[in-house]
């Protein structure tokens, strides 16, 4: 069974991998829920690029390099984000990573169908916001068709309506994603 998308098991601080030579170095952080593996670098301007070489520079991106053909998708996320605007990192990682963890869930124990997965999957690259024109435009499909799928998903805790300001008029569905919800991963 593959881990709860929150929490942080799969989560390895400081993980040691042997570059090309045999080498050991320590990637800052590594996340691997099942057959994912994604290794996050933590960059300061200064270290690594203010006070860098031609050679350490070459070094950094030949490790990157190591790494991907080591299977590892590598996310750099600048220090300054961290410190000035995490909300922005958590945006972008939980965009770049709920997407991987879908594509990987169990199709047959699944509740959801593939139509609702798509949409679900739009859903969070939309950062959890969608509109039905979104979903007819992205996938092709019928309004009505959409309209269906999202009353289902509706009805399964998966969306809620926004309303437009100062109307009853629904304008877009937010992506309801709780913190026990293994049903997708």
């Amino acid at each position: 069974m593959v881990a709860d998308f929150w929490s942080l098991d799969d989560l390895h601080p400081e993980y040691e991998v042997s570059d090309w030579r045999g080498r050991p170095y320590f990637v800052d952080l590594v996340w691997k829920p099942g057959q994912v593996k994604f290794a996050i670098e933590i960059k300061g301007y200064g270290p690594h690029v203010q006070h860098t070489d031609r050679t350490r520079y070459r070094q950094e991106l030949n490790r990157e390099t190591y790494l991907q053909i080591a299977g590892y998708r590598v996310v750099s996320v600048p220090y300054d984000d961290l410190e000035s605007a995490p909300e922005l990192t958590v945006s972008l990682l939980k965009s770049l990573l709920i997407p991987c963890l879908l594509q990987h869930a169990d199709d047959e124990k699944s509740q959801y169908t593939r139509m609702e997965r798509e949409i679900l999957r739009l859903a969070v690259r939309s950062n959890g916001y969608i509109r039905p024109i979104d979903l007819v435009n992205g996938l092709g499909v019928d309004l009505r068709t959409i309209r269906k799928y999202i009353a289902s998903l509706c009805e399964k805790g998966k969306f809620k309506p926004v309303l437009a300001q100062g109307s009853s008029r629904i304008c877009r569905y937010e992506y309801i994603h709780s913190l026990l919800d293994n049903e997708l991963w």
